[in-house]
């Protein structure tokens, strides 16, 4: 700015200044200033930092939305679980009360796998196509009332009560396909893997209170029934909330994708994946030995004590639910350590190797095999020590689930991720607990056909049935090394695919 001072014969007394910048005319004060904003562009600016105010709020209304989410669909999936499980924390009670055998029991379990491996691939086409909240709710609903009205079979209706567990499948099959895309939209990268750790730490914890409720309500009832009448009330309250907390998120919203390929193509790419297929049959594994122990360990600790003296054999029910209580607690807190130990030991090793997240996963698999092997050693002699044993084994196998999702969405783009879970969900229960529980069950009245009938025989039947599950789960390690070879390919490959879908900035609407 360069100033000159009036040399008294003209009009004014004061400093008139010439006012310069680059690319500007040069006016005296008197006449506009060009380097100060007209009234018109001040309002515009004060606007401006009026709406960056307001996209800020609501940047924060966003996030705070995005983990309430979460957090419900979380609650949801604790509860998809804890129904699953209350059926095996009075296991011993439906056999008394039915009249039936091991692979009786076993029944209930495939029949409810077994509906729920068909309807997940339906869920899977639906879910990249429709509203996701309808659908989630819809079966939440669902399977509450369908669980609620099979608590008052009568005994002579065993086939009922397996009928009604097929039903729930179908209701629970819509959650857990379609529930871990909407948090894949709603967050990416740390984030995302923070979110899925807790959505499938729900897993364990809702296994787990799933012994504690069913035994517990049993208990305080003195009618194992009336532990099918708890899940459905909060089922219903959870849907409720699912329908009005969770925002609609688009799929790839986090991407920013554009396009969709039809469901043959989906299915193409997914089976030419992999990755994705490696780690859909080491899914098949733990979802097989989960299924098998996960139904069969409490009575199995039960008839060890039985064969120890311990505990007396209960004939008429209400049955002991001490065993049901220490398993249920034991899955709680194994599956958020193995949450934790899982998500940290995968950050850690990231900084040594891409390929940490399967070599994660087939480390823990292999570590789980041993103390699983162990347990059917030490329930001979030590309740303890068998409970010690199942501890380190639940925690090493449980470390891989939050892993094997975020697997899943690294090598899987957004557009089809719901038909890629509702997929390897399919193949993971075809191959897995579908078919564990009564396969476990078969095996052991095999058994003990050829033996004398004995609460000794009934306790060995049961365990040599259950030694096939470590065996499974070192094959499980084996896919997940093979997954750890094309990793790094597949999620290049996915990337490089999100990147030719990714709509260009001057083409989304603001």
């Amino acid at each position: 700015m360069m100033c000159l001072e009036s040399d008294g014969t003209g009009g004014s007394s004061s400093q008139d200044c010439i006012v310069g910048t680059e690319g500007r005319n040069l006016e005296t004060l008197s006449g506009r200033m060009n380097n100060l904003p007209p009234t018109d562009s001040l309002d515009l600016k004060i606007a401006d930092i009026e709406m960056s105010s307001h996209k800020t709020d609501k940047g924060h209304n966003w996030k705070r939305a995005r983990v309430a989410a979460a957090g419900i669909l979380s609650i949801g999936n604790v509860l998809n679980y804890l129904d699953r499980y209350t059926v095996a924390g009075v296991l011993l009670d439906i056999q008394q009360h039915f009249g039936v055998k091991d692979s009786g029991a076993g029944l209930l379990q495939t029949v409810f796998i077994c509906s729920f491996m068909v309807a997940a691939p339906i869920f899977g086409y639906l879910g990249d196509r429709f509203n996701r909240k309808v659908i989630l709710s819809s079966g939440i609903f669902f399977w509450s009332a369908i669980t609620f009205s099979s608590s008052f079979i009568p005994k002579t209706y065993f086939w009922l009560l397996v009928l009604s567990r097929g039903l729930v499948g179908i209701g629970e099959a819509s959650y857990s396909t379609i529930a871990p895309t909407i948090i894949g939209d709603l967050f990416n990268k740390n984030t995302r893997t923070l979110m899925l750790s807790v959505f499938y730490f729900a897993i364990p914890l809702g296994s787990g209170l799933g012994y504690i409720t069913g035994s517990s309500v049993k208990q305080v009832a003195g009618d194992w029934r009336w532990a099918l009448r708890v899940s459905p009330v909060l089922g219903v309250i959870t849907g409720t909330l699912l329908l009005i907390f969770v925002p609609t998120a688009k799929r790839g919203h986090v991407e920013q994708l554009k396009g969709r390929s039809s469901w043959f193509r989906d299915m193409k790419a997914l089976v030419r994946n992999r990755s994705y297929v490696f780690s859909s049959l080491a899914t098949s594994t733990v979802s097989f030995a989960t299924g098998a122990l996960g139904m069969w360990i409490p009575l199995y600790l039960y008839r060890a004590q039985v064969v120890q003296k311990t505990v007396e054999p209960c004939s008429i029910p209400p049955c002991s639910t001490k065993d049901s209580l220490i398993f249920g607690a034991i899955t709680c807190i194994t599956g958020f350590l193995g949450v934790i130990i899982g998500a940290g030991a995968t950050k850690w090793c990231r900084r040594k190797t891409q390929r940490a997240d399967p070599l994660v996963c087939a480390v823990g698999m292999l570590g789980s095999a041993i103390f699983i092997c162990l347990v059917f050693v030490a329930a001979k002699s030590s309740s303890i020590a068998a409970y010690i044993c199942i501890f380190a084994g639940e925690t090493l196998l449980f470390s891989n689930w939050a892993i094997t999702a975020d697997i899943l969405m690294y090598v899987v783009i957004p557009t089809r991720r719901a038909t890629a879970v509702a997929l390897q969900s399919f193949v993971s229960h075809l191959l897995g607990d579908a078919g564990s529980p009564y396969m476990i069950g078969f095996i052991s009245d095999l058994i003990q056909q050829s033996t004398t009938k004995s609460p000794l025989w009934e306790f060995l039947s049961l365990g040599y049935a259950l030694m096939l599950c470590p065996f499974v789960v070192v094959l499980g390690g084996m896919f997940f090394l093979a997954t750890a070879l094309f990793f790094l390919e597949d999620r290049d490959k996915a990337e490089k695919l999100v990147n030719q879908l990714v709509i260009p900035p001057t083409a989304v609407k603001v």
